[in-house]
């Protein structure tokens, strides 16, 4: 059947508009510069957790960090990191070096497609560990660059279910400081904002523990929140034993009792005590938290963005531990940690170290136990003169400005 007149006219300037139109590939910005550097962050005091006392690490004394700083064609930045604490931080950051080229040409927007090529190009090393905390930097860079384009806070960006999360502190606890010291740094934390405390046990003679707890519970009295971190030094019986004298404090939760990779033992105390069993934070894929999350091994789930490879892995983690009920608290990385813990449904966490403030040139916000998201771009840091004077190396590829 011949067609009418119109309508063979309209098919033609169709036909037309479609071969002057462009797609979204022709369309998309590119990344056209890249900046990779190391960057060594000495502590003002010596660590000392559970896994000194037990002789399997050294007190920590500095963090490396590797920072990526992403340039596009249209003049887009972002910039994101990723650390080691103790080893790793020069192995992190050749990786990094090795698979920085790739990003070149390729469209920021397509970021979970970039993920997945810089996880293939280091493949044969592993989808975990050293390869996957590479990553992170350029992961997490392209996400601020997203937000940044947007105008918005990256928290804003992925949809927030609130704009201030509840916050504790970690730093004042340590095992190397004297319980009067403990008992100072405590009593000074609720006036500067902090929502609750977190000390470390793991002593050889869990007696000392429960002394210091029940010094610090004392002081806070019944309500504060109090947790506490065992760093994977007990054993099973241990654990139990550790656990069950623990009840009497109205713990927010217990950090890594057992071993990070012991999914069922840390399964069997959730399921026999009442306080909750905390961790995450050691495993370094969205895979490894998916068997903890399936195994039901926590009540808090603690994934580590630059750990796990970034923000995209990240947000994996949010879905399913979301569906399966899990409560969140994330580790460490507290410039990036807000914003996904104000996209999470269920109450989080957040956990607060002064560490890194010399790095950056902002600073975060913190009243009535809470940090406050800021209105400030994407993830809403610079580097600091002091992070870039303590440049140990970079490199960069592509064109820069």
């Amino acid at each position: 059947m011949a067609l009418s007149s119109g309508v063979e006219s309209n098919i033609v300037s169709y036909a037309q508009a479609a071969q002057g139109a462009r797609t979204a590939a022709d369309a998309g910005d590119r990344i056209a510069g890249v900046k990779v550097s190391l960057v060594f962050l000495p502590l003002a005091t010596p660590v000392s957790d559970a896994k000194v006392l037990t002789g399997r690490q050294k007190p920590l004394t500095e963090i490396a960090f590797i920072f990526a700083e992403i340039r596009t064609r249209d003049g887009h930045e972002g910039i994101g990191f990723g650390y080691s604490k103790r080893a790793g931080g020069p192995g992190m950051y050749a990786h990094a070096k090795e698979i920085a080229p790739n990003l070149l040409g390729e469209d920021p927007s397509d970021i979970p497609r970039i993920f997945t090529k810089l996880l293939w190009a280091g493949a044969s090393m592993g989808r975990s560990g050293l390869t996957t905390q590479a990553i992170a930097p350029f992961d997490i860079a392209l996400w601020d660059l997203k937000a940044r384009r947007a105008g918005l806070p990256l928290a804003k960006l992925l949809g927030a279910h609130r704009d201030s999360v509840q916050c504790y502190n970690t730093s004042g606890g340590y095992l190397h400081t004297p319980l009067d010291q403990v008992l100072k740094n405590v009593e000074i934390s609720p006036n500067s904002g902090i929502g609750g405390i977190k000390l470390k046990v793991g002593q050889p003679d869990l007696s000392i523990d429960i002394q210091r707890v029940g010094e610090v519970r004392k002081l806070l009295g019944g309500d504060f929140q109090l947790m506490v971190d065992a760093n994977q030094q007990w054993d099973r019986q241990k654990a139990t034993r550790a656990c069950r004298r623990f009840e009497d404090f109205d713990l927010t939760w217990i950090e890594k009792p057992l071993d990070a990779y012991d999914f069922d033992g840390h399964a069997q105390l959730a399921a026999r005590f009442d306080t909750a069993i905390a961790t995450g934070e050691m495993l370094t894929s969205a895979g490894e938290h998916a068997q903890l999350i399936l195994a039901e091994g926590s009540d808090f789930i603690q994934p580590d963005a630059p750990r796990v490879g970034g923000i995209t892995p990240f947000l994996e983690i949010m879905a399913l531990s979301a569906f399966k009920g899990r409560k969140l608290a994330p580790h460490f990385a507290m410039e990036i940690h807000p914003h996904l813990a104000a996209a999470y449904p269920i109450e989080p966490w957040l956990e607060h170290f002064e560490w890194l403030g010399p790095l950056f040139n902002e600073q975060m916000q913190l009243k009535d136990g809470r940090m406050h998201i800021s209105d400030r771009p994407a993830l809403g840091f610079s580097l600091s003169e002091q992070a870039v004077a303590r440049r140990a190396d970079f490199v960069e590829f592509g064109k820069q400005p």
